[in-house]
């Protein structure tokens, strides 16, 4: 799709995932494609019953996308395995990332999710999880991380990215710039890492520089604020992080997302006007909400009059626009 023939409408929906309430195409999911012109949608089990029932409403919604002249939808689950596994039996259960003991487990984990993802018609996995606990570290992710150290886990969550995106599922590493030094949970409110960067880079980053290498489609942004890189902003809002490192030093080219925009890290400290206007400040493509209310089109107005207002984020929103068509396009076909 020609992106200039774009309206601000489109430019702004195509930045935002958002989640939704029902099992099939109803008038809520229409809204948000219809009027909020989203440019994606993250599954959770409110929205999930079985196999046939999740390959009727990915059609469906992407149908509908059609019908609207909206290009196709990115559609996400959380497919990470052990106590993130979001579809349930009869799809394959998996341990989970700690118990991953070789890259030939990595590798199956990958191919067997992403055959059973497609099969459904979902196209995005927010795995795997790069992030990574200093030993002995009482971390909030020990259930979920391959493991504490930097250079095993980017062995085994290189072969997860490889495999899925070998099987047409993006892949989506998180969350930057890694979480594993933290132990209080960003649903319930604001954690704090005191770290500088060069400990960030010789560690945390390590991993996620992995993926980059290797092509991840995505990169989700944790909501930590780390103290010595950005003291007013978490990662999911910062330009420092999002761009500054990200992007400039790093030289990520894919698609940055920022985590669940309604997690109390963010909902306790700001309100989402801000948000958006910081997420287009910092050069982050995607806004991800994943529950149906009114931040959903509150953001996506707020993330419209950035655009008309500022020809510098309109320049930025541009670019992050061709990004995202650029994914979509080599994963889904447009």
């Amino acid at each position: 799709m020609d992106i200039t023939r774009f309206s601000e409408e489109q430019l702004a929906g195509q930045r935002l995932m958002v989640g939704f309430d029902g099992t099939e195409l109803d008038p809520q999911l229409k809204f948000l494609i219809a009027r909020i012109k989203v440019g994606g949608i993250i599954l959770f089990a409110r929205n999930l019953q079985t196999p046939e029932q999740i390959k009727q409403l990915c059609i469906t919604a992407q149908d509908f996308a059609r019908s609207c002249g909206q290009p196709p939808l990115f559609i996400a689950v959380d497919q990470e395995g052990g106590q993130v596994a979001r579809l349930k039996e009869p799809f394959t259960q998996f341990p989970g990332n700690p118990h991953m003991r070789d890259e030939q487990e990595a590798v199956h984990f990958a191919r067997i999710t992403a055959a059973e993802l497609a099969q459904v018609g979902i196209n995005m996995n927010m795995a795997p999880v790069m992030d990574v606990a200093p030993p002995d570290f009482n971390s909030i992710m020990a259930a979920r991380i391959f493991g504490r150290d930097p250079a095993w886990v980017s062995r085994l969550g290189v072969k997860v990215v490889e495999h899925l995106q070998q099987n047409r599922i993006m892949a989506v590493a998180k969350h930057f710039p890694g979480i594993g030094r933290t132990t209080l949970d960003s649903h319930l409110d604001l954690p704090t890492v005191d770290i500088d960067f060069p400990a960030l880079r010789s560690f945390e980053l390590i991993p996620f520089e992995a993926s980059i290498q290797h092509q991840v489609a995505g990169i989700m942004l944790s909501h930590i604020c780390y103290q010595k890189i950005d003291p007013q902003w978490p990662a999911s809002l910062s330009l420092r992080i999002a761009k500054d490192l990200l992007r400039d030093q790093l030289r990520f080219g894919g698609v940055v997302l920022t985590d669940d925009l309604d997690m109390g890290a963010i909902s306790n400290h700001y309100d989402i006007q801000t948000v958006v206007r910081q997420i287009l400040a910092a050069d982050i493509d995607l806004a991800l909400i994943c529950h149906f209310g009114p931040n959903i089109e509150i953001a996506f107005e707020q993330m419209r009059q950035g655009l008309t207002q500022s020809s510098a984020i309109r320049a930025k929103g541009v670019e992050s626009i061709l990004r995202i068509m650029a994914l979509k396009r080599r994963y889904i076909g447009i």
